[in-house]
């Protein structure tokens, strides 16, 4: 057999707080609570039951870092570790990707597929939103920001960096399981638009090959 995969290795340090909630709620979450200005490291790979292996490396290797998401899908896994320590976060991640004999810079670039503000959302597509909701609520009468990307466990960055560009949004929910990755985001029409722009630019600069850090992202 080959080895799996790298299709994602995204740290993210410094979790904002609407996004470090919703990887603490019962729908993502199957492990240990991250907390706002924990540093966090997603890892998605092919074949899905690989991810196992990635999570009892990065354990054996730091036994202090603790996993906060474990998915096994149809095609793909999905680890998220998290700690105060960046470089025990950053040696958990090296023993995976040595593992995989690969580097971060093997990682599948994010796509940002689609990308579009609704201004003034009506009363009742904001309920069918709502009953889908994964995070806060979307009130009828405001705008909202919708991205996608692929691979999917890049909206873990799209969610993350939009609260970073304008905290006073409002993360309404985030899909980072599956085809491809999904943020809703909710605020005035001009914060949006900024949101917008930092996260496209910031979705570029990951496109380029960077160092396996924590502390690099």
């Amino acid at each position: 057999m080959s080895k799996p995969q790298l299709r994602v290795y995204l740290p993210i340090p410094d979790l904002q707080r609407q996004f470090a909630a919703f990887l603490s709620s019962p729908l993502p979450a199957r492990g240990y609570v991250p907390l706002e200005g924990t540093n966090s490291l997603f890892i998605e790979i092919a074949p899905g039951l690989s991810i196992e292996r990635m999570l009892d490396l990065a354990l054996k290797k730091e036994p202090g870092v603790e996993p906060g998401m474990l998915a096994v899908e149809r095609q793909f896994g999905m680890l998220e570790i998290h700690s105060d320590d960046t470089q025990a976060l950053d040696r958990a991640g090296k023993a995976m990707l040595d593992w995989l004999e690969t580097d971060a810079d093997a990682q599948i670039p994010p796509e940002l597929m689609f990308s579009d503000i609704i201004e003034d959302i009506s009363d009742r597509h904001a309920v069918m939103i709502n009953r889908a909701k994964q995070a806060s609520m979307l009130l009828p009468g405001q705008s909202l920001l919708i991205m996608e990307v692929t691979p999917a466990l890049y909206g873990a960055y799209l969610a993350n960096a939009a609260e970073k560009a304008e905290p006073g949004n409002v993360l309404v929910d985030c899909r980072l399981i599956g085809a491809s990755g999904r943020i809703y985001v909710s605020g005035t029409p001009e914060r949006l638009a900024r949101t917008r722009k930092a996260v496209e630019a910031g979705i570029k600069t990951l496109s380029r090959p960077k160092a396996a850090s924590t502390g690099k992202s």
